[in-house]
Parts: structure tokens; sequence; C-alpha cells
């Protein structure tokens, strides 16, 4: 029966546009990769959809980085944390990014945490009480909602960006604890929350804000301190989430906050305290990359990266159908809405059949008719790349708006 009922389930995605399909690379992560998909062979792909955002994944300093902390710590952590998994390679690291963030979270602390996914939860389902509303922004990722959902505390959800909203409700608030939460850059459109704005609203309503910053630490702020740096804020209301397998170029994630946060978090946190600590050697790499951000060398590639964005997002506009829309976002993250999914498949079928790899989201990572391909540029590529990604979409287009007017 329940082989059936799976069978059923995957045949409906199938019918709708929302089945997915794993590939497998086998080349470092990069602006070209050779990839396997399950029912092809091996292939040379031009790379828009990565999150390695300043190219750092592939990048031979932190190769070395990691592979010096192996040597020196070994393989794996061995336990939990609180067992004897945590090593002085976490709480170097831990030390480093409480300091790298101090200017926006002063006198706070930081702790360490295996994956982005990991440290939403922890600190939803640690601080959601029966004493705390979580106050959550309609876009945030997946692992934001999860956490809200296993928390014991009142969740009410905000319209996207809509700060007048979110001042109405937390005016009826009933508990005494109020945590606004929210994707600092939004991970499916690339536009960025208000956080001056939200920031504001936690000091005039004596609530915390809970900002989850995984598209903007590395790539916005001065010496890549992400969104807080952008918008210039200081504030200890502040509960900061960043992650490090993105621009970083590593692994794992962090929350920055008061020290009375993080220890809280240390004694509640059920996805720190029961989990083996991620090995040693990626905190040791992680601190390589820190200190590569703020850097001569990052700046040069989020300033490489800001040229590229700005060649993207000129192009495109220019070679889009009319029913197609390229979103609103100065990020790396700028996505092409097509509306429905089989024209998003089509379209990334079209450009994969080119060697331009951009693959289609659909419902339920979007909402119901925003299907889009969900394109990323990096530090990594070069000029040539990006024309060739643009005109492989140009080319898309046309073939799919002609096929259109005829069945039309």
């Amino acid at each position: 029966m329940l082989l059936e009922h799976l069978e059923r389930q995957l045949a409906t995605r199938e019918a709708q546009g929302l089945r997915r399909r794993l590939r497998v690379a086998h080349s470092p992560c990069g602006p070209r990769q050779l990839i396997a998909p399950p029912d092809g062979s091996l292939t040379a792909k031009l790379v828009f959809c990565s999150n390695d955002y300043l190219g750092l994944a592939g990048d031979p300093a932190l190769t070395d980085a990691l592979a010096e902390g192996a040597r020196r710590y070994g393989a794996g952590s061995g336990a939990s944390h609180l067992i004897n998994g945590h090593s002085q390679a976490h709480a170097d690291l831990e030390e480093a990014l409480a300091r790298f963030l101090a200017p926006h979270v002063p006198d706070g602390r930081a702790l360490f945490f295996c994956t982005g996914y990991m440290a939403n939860l922890a600190v939803l389902t640690a601080l959601g009480d029966a004493q705390a509303t979580l106050y959550c922004e309609e876009l945030n990722h997946a692992s934001l909602i999860d956490g809200a959902r296993l928390a014991r505390a009142e969740v009410v959800k905000y319209p996207h960006n809509d700060v007048q909203s979110l001042d109405a409700l937390l005016q009826q608030a009933r508990t005494p604890i109020k945590l606004i939460v929210t994707d600092a850059v939004f991970s499916m459109d690339g536009d960025l929350a208000p956080l001056d704005a939200l920031l504001a609203l936690a000091e005039r309503h004596d609530a915390w804000l809970v900002v989850d910053d995984a598209h903007g630490f590395g790539v916005l702020g001065e010496g890549g301190r992400g969104s807080l740096s952008h918008f210039g804020l200081r504030s200890e209301r502040i509960v900061y989430i960043g992650t490090l397998g993105k621009a970083a170029g590593v692994a794992g994630a962090f929350v920055v906050a008061q020290p009375t946060v993080i220890e809280w978090l240390v004694q509640a946190a059920r996805t720190y305290i029961y989990t083996t600590a991620s090995p040693p050697a990626v905190a040791h790499a992680v601190s390589a990359s820190l200190a590569f951000l703020a850097g001569e060398e990052g700046e040069r590639r989020r300033a490489r990266l800001r040229q590229r964005i700005g060649q993207l997002r000129a192009g495109l506009a220019a070679v889009l159908p009319s029913a197609w829309r390229l979103g609103s976002s100065d990020t790396p993250i700028q996505p092409i809405i097509v509306g429905d999914n089989a024209t998003a498949l089509e379209l990334a079928a079209a450009l994969d059949a080119e060697g331009v790899w951009v693959p289609a989201i659909r419902p339920p990572t979007v909402p119901p008719g925003t299907a889009r391909l969900r394109v990323t540029v990096t530090a990594a590529h070069d000029e040539g790349d990006v024309d060739l990604l643009i005109a492989a979409v140009r080319r898309a287009a046309g073939r799919l708006s002609r096929r259109a007017r005829c069945e039309g």
C-alpha cells in the first residue's frame, strides 16, 4: 500500500511539472562543471545556479586551509559540541565571527552550527516559547518556516516587506516577547528586507529582530559583513544568522547575538545539542575564508560581482519577452519569472541543450503562477560567460514565443 501511495503522488507531481531530479557534479564548484544527469552522459555546463557568489568554494587557498585543518584536527569531531566535539578550531572561529559582526551586534557572542537550516531551527524553537509571538515575513526561507512550525510560540505572518502591516500587528501583541523574523536577502527573488525599518519597529514595540542573512553575508556591506552593514545597523536587539556555505565558500552557519541569547541556545537548541559537531577542519577553513572576505581580494571580488550583476540585468532586460519578468534585484540572485511550470521547465531545458545550467524553480518553493529560472551570477564568471547566457536566453525565448504564437 505504501509504495502504491507514493507512486501515485510521484505521478501527480510529474503531471504537474513539479518533480525534482538530481544531477551529479564530477568537478569542483565553479562557473563550469562536469555534470551527469540521471539518464545522460557526462557533459560540461556553464553554471548559473550556484550560491558560491565570490567563487571561493573551489579556491586553492581554502582547499589548502581545509587540508591543513584535517591534518591538525583529523577528519571528524567524534561527538556533539557538548560532549567532546567542540575543538579549538570551533572556538577560534566563534571568536572571529563575534569580532567580525561586532560593529553591528555589540558585545555579541557567536555559535557555530553544521548548517543554516539547523541554525534557523535552533533560534526559533529555542526562543519561540509560550511567552513569545513570532512575526514572520511571508516569503521567509523554508528553514525559518519550519522553525516557526516547531516552536511553541504563537506565529503571525505579515505581507512581504509590508512595514505598515507589521506595525499594526505588533500593536495587537498579546505576549511579552515579540520576535520579528525575516530573511535579509530573499532567496528566490533577490530583493532585500527593509531591515532599517524593521529594526525601528523592534525598538518601538520592544521586540527582537531575527535576521537570516544567508545570501547577504560575504556579499553586501563593508568587508562582506552583510546586510546589517549594508543598512548601517547596530543594535543589541538583533539575532543574526549567517551562512558559511554560500559566499564564504565552505560550509556551516552561525548565530551572533547577545551572550545571554547564545547561552540559552547552548542549553535549549536541540539542533545544536543533539548532533555531532561539524568537522574541525571545516571550522578551520571558514576562519581562513573570514579573513579573505575582509581583505583586499574579497573587496575586489565583490566589485567584480557587482559588475557582472549590472551586465546581466542590462542584457536580460533587452531580450526577455514582455510576458516574462526580470525580478527587481541588485543582488546576485536574478530571477526570470515566466509564470507556469511547463514554460519554466521548457526554458531550462532549452538552455541546458546549449550547455547552460539554470534549473527551473517551481511551487512550493515559489508561489503558484510564479515559476522561474533563478539565475545566479558570481565573481568567478567573466564577461563572456554572461554574454553566452544572455544569448542563450534570447534564442530560447524566441523559440518558445514563436511556438506559443503558432499554437495560439
